[in-house]
């Protein structure tokens, strides 16, 4: 990768990073289910704002709905919700963490789902590795029977799952010739409808105290830079350096996290936190196998 592309992936770690930090922040004083609201549905304007001022025709058709809903959900919608409540239990470095092994979780789902991407020898050892990583993250929590930080750890697993299955069901946008921007706008917009009405019954925004101004700004930095801008970020750097340059975003994400809840939210991770962190990320480096492959290569020679 060039210069610039380096730059654009560290800098879309650093937005998704800052996403675990500003869901700590908004999740001090506004209910769940409202924060992913705002973050969905203010991106989803955005998103259909730029659509307009492109002039590019949002494609319809009951299929094609179908499929943005159920991206929706598991892309936005479900993972998103989990995050959030999950953050109100463990801090935004072991979130992060956790979200991390999204990429296995991917590799698993795609083998159930695909005809043509079968796990390989080298990913399951990646995927054992990571598995590894969680169970040094998470036994702490079991031996000291910490229900809500386990049910949290728990919450983030699924958050990975979720996003695991949309990388494998994603695929069917492929042959419908529907640009990255729309199935982008598409899930979001999708995602928005779907919350709206629980919100308002079950949250009744009205009724809440009048939040901060940092939860607020937390709110529309998540909506406007953490997702919408995101996006348009991560498919440019999709286009120009590749699918599996651009994995490595996941490596990078937990590093950001981890600095910004030490810095700014007085957060601190323990020494089985940074063990699992090298275990998954080692494991994600094997399944990625360009390390590997160097070793090999300056073995050989």
């Amino acid at each position: 990768m060039h210069a610039l592309e380096w730059g654009m992936l560290v800098l879309l770690a650093l937005i998704w990073g800052g996403s675990f930090f500003l869901n700590a922040v908004a999740v001090r004083e506004l209910p769940v289910l409202t924060i992913v609201l705002g973050r969905v549905g203010i991106a989803a304007l955005i998103l259909l704002l730029v659509i307009r001022i492109k002039g590019i025709e949002f494609p319809r058709g009951p299929g094609l709905l179908w499929a943005f809903a159920i991206m929706g959900l598991f892309n936005n919608v479900l993972p998103f919700g989990l995050i959030v409540w999950a953050q109100g239990h463990v801090a935004s470095g072991q979130a992060a963490i956790l979200n991390a092994t999204t990429p296995i979780f991917a590799a698993i789902m795609a083998h159930l789902m695909t005809k043509d991407e079968k796990i390989s020898l080298r990913q399951i050892v990646g995927i054992l590795a990571g598995i590894a990583g969680v169970a040094v993250m998470m036994g702490e929590a079991v031996r000291q029977q910490a229900g809500s930080v386990l049910a949290a750890q728990c919450a983030l697993l699924g958050a990975s799952l979720s996003y695991g299955y949309v990388a494998a069901y994603g695929r069917r946008f492929r042959g419908l010739g529907v640009s990255p921007l729309v199935t982008t706008t598409g899930q979001v917009s999708m995602a928005s409808l779907f919350l709206l009405p629980i919100v308002l019954v079950v949250d009744r925004p009205w009724t809440l105290p009048v939040p901060s101004g940092a939860a607020i700004l937390a709110v529309i930095a998540i909506a406007v830079i953490c997702t919408a801008f995101a996006y348009g970020l991560y498919f440019r750097i999709l286009a120009s350096a590749g699918a599996t340059n651009l994995s490595l975003v996941t490596m990078l994400v937990p590093a950001s996290a981890i600095l910004l809840g030490i810095m700014f939210l007085g957060e601190h991770l323990l020494a089985h936190h940074l063990a699992g962190l090298g275990l998954i990320i080692a494991g994600l480096t094997v399944m990625d196998g360009r390390v590997p492959d160097l070793v090999l290569r300056g073995v050989r020679r």
